[in-house]
């Protein structure tokens, strides 16, 4: 479980983590949407959602992302 603090408010979402080449990917599931986070060149966390599930789901923002993301790079 990764804890996630948005807004004042804590959540926390399931997580799995994978190697994925010569890298490695987290799923965190968000409502019923996975989103699978990857570290960028600059070694920040990106995510890989498309924007229509982003539009569809009431659980997923941009500010949530962004926040997941600070969650995990706190992780290392």
């Amino acid at each position: 479980m990764l804890p996630v603090n948005i807004n004042g408010e804590e959540l926390e979402f399931p997580v799995r983590m994978y190697a994925y080449g010569y890298t490695f990917r987290v799923e965190v599931l968000v409502g019923e949407t996975v989103v699978i986070f990857e570290p960028d060149d600059e070694g920040s966390y990106r995510a890989l959602v498309d924007a229509a599930q982003i539009e569809k789901s009431n659980a997923l923002s941009i500010g949530l992302l962004r926040a997941i993301a600070e969650a995990l790079e706190k992780l290392r």
